[in-house]
């Protein structure tokens, strides 16, 4: 017996009836057979091959929030996706649940993400005309992109669980995808707040005195109370969830972003810019398909010139998405380098 074979074993032996186990898995898009001597399993192998991939290396330098903000404090997609992980593995662990199966589903599920956050997914929207949506994009990631055209080759359960951490339609069948589902909302909404009291946009006494009084005051009390809580209710109950208490709270903090901070015009005042670059990269690159990355031009023959060039703009970072659109459409004697 292996490691690999001995670390499913325990998952037998100390994990609940509710969690995935990894030997139970099923299975990959294209079968692997299993190495003789392997000591990861197969989420394990998962989170590696995400972890190592471009697309997750591109996270560092995408926005979640504030479009290029001044100070190096600012949360980033990497940043916002290290914060899932943590907390979803921090619910399983309570819950005696797979916790590599979580960090796999955490590590990919915004590697769709646009340049310039929500207002690139806008953009793209338009220029398509059909809705563009990250979590379709993360699967198209790791199911296709990835890896030269031949994809990550990821297990069925992180990629439905990447599929459905936002789905307003599809809920990730496992214990472990609903709770990265649950633990992306946790961290954007409370680390966005810490964003927003950074920029000047709100300060702690702004947040509703209904909402502090059953989340606490501060960024570190919130998550603590919505994660102890998912966790002791979940337990208390066998059904995963929040007290209804915790959840209107939670769901009203939500709603008050929105209305504070994600249609704030200092937080969103450049997004009408950012879609503008998008869009006019997506015009000229579709006019010009040779001008696309040479690993791009051979997708054009079986997805098209629309979708071929949708993908290679969703996965520009923001700082090479500005520096093409300086490239392609600046006079060279305009042009400010750094």
């Amino acid at each position: 017996m292996d490691i690999r074979e001995l670390l499913e074993q325990r998952e037998h032996q100390t994990l609940s009836k509710r969690a995935q186990f990894s030997d139970e898995s099923r299975g990959r898009p294209c079968p692997e057979q299993l190495r003789e001597g392997d000591v990861r399993s197969c989420y394990q192998r998962d989170c590696d091959r995400i972890l190592h991939s471009k697309s997750f290396r591109r996270l560092m330098h995408k926005t979640q929030v504030f479009l290029q903000p001044e100070g190096d404090h600012y949360r980033t997609r990497m940043t916002h996706t290290l914060e899932v992980a943590r907390i979803a593995r921090t619910i399983c662990r309570a819950l005696q649940l797979n916790e590599d199966l979580a960090e796999a589903t955490a590590l990919g599920h915004d590697l769709g993400h646009t340049p310039f956050g929500h207002a690139g997914e806008v953009a793209l929207t338009e220029v398509m005309g059909v809705p563009f949506r990250h979590n379709e994009q993360s699967l198209r990631v790791v199911d296709i992109l990835e890896n030269d055209g031949a994809g990550l080759n990821l297990t069925y359960e992180v990629r439905m669980g990447i599929l459905g951490h936002s789905s307003s339609s599809r809920l990730p069948e496992t214990w472990e995808g609903q709770i990265v589902r649950r633990a992306d909302k946790i961290a954007y909404i409370n680390h966005d707040i810490d964003d927003a009291m950074r920029a000047g946009i709100l300060t702690d006494s702004d947040i509703p005195r209904a909402i502090r009084q059953v989340l606490g005051e501060s960024h570190r009390d919130r998550i603590n109370t919505l994660v102890t809580n998912m966790i002791s209710h979940t337990l208390l109950t066998d059904e995963l969830g929040m007290d209804a208490e915790v959840e209107q709270a939670m769901q009203a903090l939500r709603e008050f972003m929105f209305e504070r901070v994600y249609r704030n015009p200092k937080a969103k005042g450049e997004e009408a810019k950012a879609r503008r670059i998008l869009q006019q990269l997506y015009e000229f690159y579709v006019k010009n398909p040779d001008k696309l990355p040479p690993d791009f031009r051979p997708q054009l023959d079986f997805d098209g010139m629309e979708r071929t060039v949708c993908d290679y703009i969703a996965g520009m970072t923001d700082k090479y998405a500005m520096y093409k659109y300086d490239e392609l459409f600046i006079p060279m004697a305009w042009q400010v380098r750094g």
